[in-house]
């Protein structure tokens, strides 16, 4: 009986010990999976964007997380869609992520950049707006609101923004690129030249800043360069409507006019209101 007894209390340990070590290895596989959820989630090295939403999801579902790691993971969750062009997923993510953390500028900013992606200019600066009250600092939310300004034509608040932007991070090839294309719109065009350079310097083959280029050349009635401009932001970006037109005006400009239709008639194609954008940018077919 002695030798029985002291065998069901050896077993009973051992059953002990095995069901506390598959409650380590279990807790130990868990926290594992926690923290890969979290890596995927933040974009840990080229994690893709498919990748970055599951991770997110996970993590989210997993209902481990802070109120304000849950405003980080629905804002990774909603640049993630955005990257995929699931802009009505990325919005409604940003809109959870300000729910969370009210005082979070960053999905706020994202926010304002994703309606500006969708064409909804004004709710675009209405987020971007709150965005920078929240964070006064904050170069991209500048940028982005000149975009939004950009894209209503208004090319002096737009140039207003960029310079804060640019003020606030001075190596943003984007702000440079952005200030470029509204400075020679509204005529400055040696203060345009130089922020098409600096962003060129940067990225040599960003083709909106060839086609930036393109028309400040056009307006300083440097045909043979405007020409030249505008075809090297038509190699990077074949489809590029503004880059097609402008060529075409500067053919036309140069005295070629066959190469002028073709352009002129590829670029209206693309895009049916090309001219009507030119007349507003100071350059008509007719000067």
């Amino acid at each position: 009986m002695e030798i029985r007894a002291t065998r069901r209390i050896v077993n009973g340990v051992a059953l002990a010990l095995l069901m506390l070590g598959s409650l380590a290895a279990a807790q130990t596989a868990k926290k594992g999976d926690y923290l890969k959820n979290i890596e995927l989630c933040n974009g840990s090295g080229r994690t893709s964007f498919t990748a970055r939403i599951d991770g997110c999801t996970a993590f989210i579902e997993s209902g481990e997380g802070k109120t304000t790691a849950l405003a980080v993971a629905y804002n990774n969750r909603g640049n993630a869609h955005a990257a995929q062009g699931a802009y009505d997923q990325a919005i409604a993510d940003f809109e959870r992520s300000i729910k969370l953390a009210p005082t979070y500028a960053k999905p706020f900013n994202n926010l304002g950049a994703a309606y500006l992606r969708k064409g909804e200019y004004d709710l675009a600066l209405k987020a971007l707006d709150d965005a920078i009250r929240l964070n006064p600092s904050y170069g991209g939310a500048f940028a982005n609101r000149a975009g939004a300004y950009l894209k209503k034509n208004d090319y002096d608040r737009a140039a207003r923004a960029y310079d804060e932007a640019a003020r606030l991070e001075p190596n943003r090839s984007a702000v440079s690129a952005g200030r470029c294309w509204t400075r020679a719109v509204l005529g400055s065009l040696q203060a345009a030249l130089e922020d098409c350079r600096r962003a060129l310097q940067q990225f040599p083959d960003d083709a909106a800043a060839h086609d930036s280029l393109g028309l400040i050349h056009l307006k300083m009635d440097q045909f043979g360069a405007a020409i030249d401009d505008f075809s090297s932001a038509l190699r990077i970006d074949p489809k590029l409507a503004s880059a097609l037109y402008g060529r075409g005006l500067a053919k036309l400009k140069n005295g070629d006019v066959a190469g002028s239709d073709a352009d002129i008639s590829a670029a209206k194609t693309i895009q049916a209101g090309i001219g009507d954008d030119f007349a507003r940018y100071g350059v008509r077919a007719s000067n």
